[in-house]
């Protein structure tokens, strides 16, 4: 099998924004259980401004991160953003303490967190306004008739979706324009395909969390052969094959360090070949 580099797209155009794929995500710059202030505020900081300076144009966070916390770093290290950085935040989730995730998806708490994450982020209108779930205990029509109002009333550029199906989307784009989905999904996890699939046909950023699932032990042996092989971690290589795996993938790995930030985005380095695309597949669970 081919051994050459696979090239693949450095870049996405998300709604008239060309975005760096290898972006970065706000959640671990919070504390212990996503809950309250990190334990390094300043390294928090740093790793925001790091960010931007390398490249790093598409910053995702949520108003549930900390709650609050995560969206107040981010205007405190980078506000006035720079004129290309695309900040996309979330809501529809409640929290109650660490590592408790309530989703609310009423109109009445929807306006409540979208305005404010307009006044944390110092923003008048937020690129990307993503719903972070979609409640069971509340019609999807009346989630869906409030973000497109909102969309209506400038107050959001772009609206997106986490954690859905395919049947999800379809009904939403009944009321707006899907521009992304985020979704579980890595090398190694697999069970949204049938969504990515759809998202690229749709020309939809597709944004994966928990890019490394990492369950099984025979698993990332398989990754870390490739990974030395071009001398990087398997977190590196987990990252690089979904940038080649699908061109609308947006990537947002989160740290809380400057020197794994780093790490992550030279993962845009790791030039996998066919043969290492052919084995990675086998990873799939």
């Amino acid at each position: 099998m081919e051994n050459t580099a696979i090239s693949f797209q450095k870049t996405f155009n998300l709604g008239g924004n060309t975005i760096n794929r290898m972006g970065y995500g706000a959640m671990r710059i919070t504390g212990k259980g996503i809950w309250g202030p990190p334990a390094d505020k300043d390294e928090a900081i740093r790793v925001l401004k790091r960010a931007v300076e390398l490249g790093v144009n598409f910053i995702d966070t949520a108003d549930s991160y900390g709650p609050y916390v995560s969206e107040e770093l981010i205007a405190e290290a980078l506000h006035p953003y720079p004129a290309d950085l695309v900040i996309a935040t979330k809501g529809g989730f409640m929290r109650n303490g660490p590592d408790q995730w309530t989703p609310n998806g009423s109109p009445e708490h929807l306006k409540e967190a979208l305005e404010g994450s307009l006044k944390r982020l110092k923003l008048d209108q937020i690129d990307l306004y993503q719903l972070h779930r979609i409640d069971a205990k509340v019609p999807a029509e009346k989630t869906f008739e409030f973000l497109q109002k909102t969309q209506q009333e400038g107050k959001i550029k772009h609206i997106g979706l986490s954690e859905v199906n395919v049947g999800d989307i379809k009904k939403a784009q009944e009321f707006f324009e899907v521009v992304s989905v985020q979704n579980m999904y890595s090398v190694d996890n697999r069970k949204w395909e049938s969504v990515l699939n759809y998202t690229k046909e749709h020309n939809i950023a597709f944004i994966p969390w928990f890019p490394l699932n990492a369950a099984k032990v025979n698993e990332q042996q398989k990754i870390q052969k490739i990974a030395d092989k071009h001398n990087a971690s398997i977190y590196q290589v987990a990252l690089s094959w979904l940038l080649h795996h699908s061109d609308n993938i947006l990537l947002i790995p989160g740290t809380s360090s400057v020197k794994h930030l780093e790490e992550n985005l030279k993962a845009v380095d790791v030039e996998l070949s066919a043969d290492d695309m052919h084995q990675l597949e086998s990873v799939a669970s």
